[in-house]
């Protein structure tokens, strides 16, 4: 398996330029379909692929002259898999200190090899929230990605976030002596914002992501974060993305912070820890996604270092578990980001799992990852279902993940785009 797979990606270029100068017809055939829109199971289910789109795709289809037919056997066909919230930039280790020691140049090699990871586990599009103080070399990544010279997702990316002058990404812990460079880019109010988001769209960022809590306490079941924006800062963002059809995505944990994102008209709103009545209300009239990032906390949970910290990052999950089911019952809408970076990429499928354990069914959470994923990205027509018109960006897990959505974790077949990565 491991064998194919490399062989696979290194003759990834060599297939794009064929496919340009001759379209693949591809017929993919498994025992199961899923069409995550409306949650139907087809038994059996064939996808038809010419070039890099979706021609048919249903119980059968037609099976041209010459097109090559791949039989996956006993699984489950489906869209690749989308994440909200990936960085890219970073790995496991302390998070502080990679940007400290590490060259943007070696950090932007650890990039693209987190790409290919991502894509091999069957995540064909993703969301890359901040390089943590690489600047813009996420433009170079996913510009390589886009012209075919290394494997990976297709990727919106927002360049280096922003935050404030002591804010959550500063490196305020440091003697201030060695001006040791904050891992976000210093805006401190509506000026300073409206010049560095366009800077980073000078630079290539499709999106803006913004620091607007930290650092957080959960103390005595009490939940509490300083704001960093106020909502007219923010609704000036907002603003000027929206003056070149851009958005702005928010690291938000709890209130008053989310509210004013909330109220600004934020695309998303990032780890959404704690939501008022009133933001919910809003999120859900303004279908601003919650993004609960459930896998990143389990992570730091497994590895907090001392029996204290893991105590307290333990009521910290639960205390977001709970507040997860007040937001499902209000009817706020779910994207599914796993923060994946400081824990292995590849790994993430680990956060439908979570977010089953805390509350949504099976298909909630396909149609939150894949269905609004899409929508997040801005390529709600162009991917997250296997229809006629697609990008071809299909997977296929064992078994049936309607029951058992752990299989998520098992992709056994990835293509993107009509190129197979992964068989």
């Amino acid at each position: 398996m491991k064998h194919s797979s490399k062989l696979i990606l290194a003759f990834a270029p060599l297939l794009f330029s064929l496919m340009a100068e001759g379209q693949t017809v591809t017929v993919l055939h498994a025992a199961r379909l899923l069409d995550v829109q409306t949650g139907q199971m087809l038994s059996p289910g064939e996808v038809l692929v010419r070039g890099d789109r979706i021609v048919e795709a249903g119980g059968a289809v037609t099976h041209p002259a010459g097109a090559q037919t791949i039989d996956l056997g006993d699984r489950t066909l489906m869209p690749g898999l989308i994440d909200v919230h990936v960085h890219l930039f970073l790995h496991p280790g302390a998070e502080d200190l990679q940007t400290v020691e590490e060259s943007v140049p070696q950090r932007t090699i650890t990039a693209t090899i987190a790409a290919r990871d991502d894509l091999m586990a069957g995540f064909t599009a993703e969301r890359d929230m901040g390089t943590e103080g690489a600047g813009s070399a996420d433009t170079a990544v996913r510009n390589a990605i886009n012209s075919g010279q290394i494997p990976g997702p297709r990727l919106r990316i927002s360049g280096n976030a922003v935050d404030i002058l002591n804010g959550h990404e500063d490196a305020s812990q440091y003697n201030p002596e060695q001006h040791v460079l904050p891992n976000a880019t210093w805006a401190n109010n509506a000026a300073e914002l409206v010049t560095v988001i366009r800077a980073q769209f000078k630079e290539g960022a499709d999106f803006v992501k913004i620091y607007e809590t930290g650092h957080d306490s959960l103390r005595n079941g009490v939940f509490s974060t300083p704001y960093q924006y106020t909502e007219a800062e923010l609704t000036v963002a907002v603003t000027e993305a929206a003056r070149v059809g851009k958005r702005v995505a928010v690291h938000a944990t709890g209130e008053p912070g989310t509210l004013y994102a909330a109220r600004a008209g934020v695309a998303t709103i990032d780890h959404a820890y704690q939501l008022s009545e009133e933001t919910m209300r809003l999120m859900k009239a303004k279908q601003i996604y919650a993004v609960p990032t459930f896998a990143i906390s389990e992570y730091f949970a497994e590895h907090a270092g001392s029996a204290a910290a893991t105590a307290a990052r333990r009521a910290s999950i639960e205390y977001h578990a709970s507040e997860f089911k007040k937001q499902l019952a209000a009817g706020v809408p779910m994207a599914v980001g796993s923060d994946v970076g400081p824990f292995p990429h590849g790994t993430q499928a680990r956060e439908f799992e979570l977010m089953v354990k805390y509350g949504m069914t099976p298909l909630a959470a396909i149609q939150a990852g894949i269905v609004n994923g899409a929508k997040i990205l801005g390529w709600q027509d162009q991917i997250g279902a296997l229809k006629p018109g697609y990008y071809a960006d299909i997977i296929a897990v064992p078994g049936d993940p309607l029951s058992d959505i752990g299989v998520l974790s098992k992709v056994s077949f990835v293509m993107k785009a009509g190129v197979v990565y992964r068989k």
